[in-house]
């Protein structure tokens, strides 16, 4: 017994204890919202108490809200200041955040009022809403006769600008593995069973060439290609489509994207290297793909559109960009042919005259927006000049005079 109890009692340095990690972690997740008030002017007299709201938006997994007091919060706290208030508006207890409230300087000096929790030390710590309709802010955030004669309002106009961080923690612990996983090859197969052809149970005839497809894959990328073969009004023959209007090349590209997810060498489809040409095709895509409801597709022609932009093209692309809902590529046409040195070009090409022809009401939203860039060019041009003669530069900042 007394030998059992002398090993037992060894010194804890001669066995091996392994050793693990943990850390905990706090950091936030931060998101933010612009609250645009248009008619503020209308919004006065609304009463004190009565408020603006924004949409809801999401931020660390909870909603939130803007509250604009045009006439104040309370009557106690001074009526006459404007308020300014971020909610919680979705379930929740003891919400723990940082806040930014900004009311945005539209005179371009970015002389911005802000309230802000974040970038400095809170004694505190973030402010914790106990639960749904907690609000933080301000009941007096600005005084409401020098704010309607400040930069923070443009053309009746009040833009608000909020940041939220919400505060987690987790727990993080090194991993005891490395496996390497493997990129996913999906798109690759279903490009192979393409390529051969196997299983193929549908043709399509595009100008007298035939394409061998698999209607599964096609109903499954497109809702069109699923209510044309398996729809209650599908086509009487679906082993057999007939396809107008598209170009054999644009049907090529569609197939290819749909199977591989990608799109194909451009170059190598059309058998051409010109930037023309494959603007060409990317134009004819982006109509295929909004035909047959392939989103991303769509925005992938948007996005090849938008880098190749030119004098001979721009018209074209600005009218499939107002037909077919492409936001970014309308304005980035918009801002080119807008500029001095294009318009001229632009407005002698067949695609303009096309445009004129058929596209009316664009048209008029063009030199509205050619209007607008030439009052700005003008504006800039007076600022710049007003700016040296008062010894400032372009952003109202005090520069040393040279002579």
């Amino acid at each position: 017994m007394g030998r059992l109890l002398r090993e037992i009692s060894m010194p804890s340095n001669s066995i091996s204890i392994p050793t693990t990690t943990s850390m905990s972690v706090t950091d936030t997740i931060n998101g933010s919202h612009r609250f645009i008030i248009s008619g503020y002017s209308l919004s006065k007299g609304i009463g004190i108490g009565k408020y603006m709201v924004s949409d809801t938006f999401t931020v660390g997994g909870y909603q939130w809200a803007i509250y604009f007091y045009p006439d104040g919060k309370s009557p106690e706290h001074n009526a006459s200041y404007v308020s300014l208030f971020i909610a919680l508006v979705s379930e929740g207890t003891d919400v723990r955040a940082l806040f930014e409230l900004t009311l945005l300087d539209q005179s371009g000096r970015e002389r911005h009022k802000v309230h802000s929790h974040f970038r400095r030390t809170l004694d505190s710590g973030p402010y914790t809403l106990k639960y749904r309709g907690s609000m933080w802010g301000y009941k007096r955030f600005y005084q409401r006769d020098i704010l309607e004669t400040s930069d923070y309002i443009k053309d009746d106009c009040l833009v608000v600008y909020c940041s939220v961080g919400v505060v987690r923690s987790c727990i993080k612990s090194p991993k005891i593995y490395s496996i390497a996983v493997p990129s996913s090859n999906l798109g690759q197969h279903l490009g192979e069973l393409l390529k051969s052809g196997m299983g193929a149970d549908v043709t399509f005839e595009v100008n007298g060439e035939l394409f061998s497809a698999h209607k599964l894959v096609l109903a499954a990328r497109s809702p069109v290609f699923r209510a044309q073969l398996y729809g209650p009004i599908k086509d009487q023959n679906t082993r057999h489509i007939r396809v107008v209007d598209i170009e054999v090349p644009v049907f090529k590209a569609l197939l290819h994207f749909m199977y591989w997810d990608a799109l194909p060498d451009m170059e190598e489809l059309m058998g051409l290297e010109s930037k023309c040409a494959f603007t060409l095709l990317s134009q004819h895509l982006l109509v295929a793909a909004d035909r047959y409801g392939l989103e991303r597709l769509r925005i992938l022609c948007e996005v090849n559109l938008c880098q190749d932009v030119a004098i001979n093209t721009v018209a074209t692309s600005l009218a499939l960009a107002d037909m077919h809902h492409c936001s970014w590529l309308k304005f980035v046409c918009l801002r080119f042919v807008a500029m001095p040195e294009n318009l001229k070009a632009v407005m002698q090409t067949d695609g303009f005259q096309h445009l004129k022809e058929s596209c009316p009401s664009l048209l008029t939203e063009l030199l509205e927006y050619v209007a607008g860039a030439s009052e700005q060019s003008v504006i800039i041009s007076s600022q710049r000049s007003e700016s040296v003669h008062n010894g400032n530069d372009a952003n109202g900042r005090r520069v040393k005079q040279r002579f």
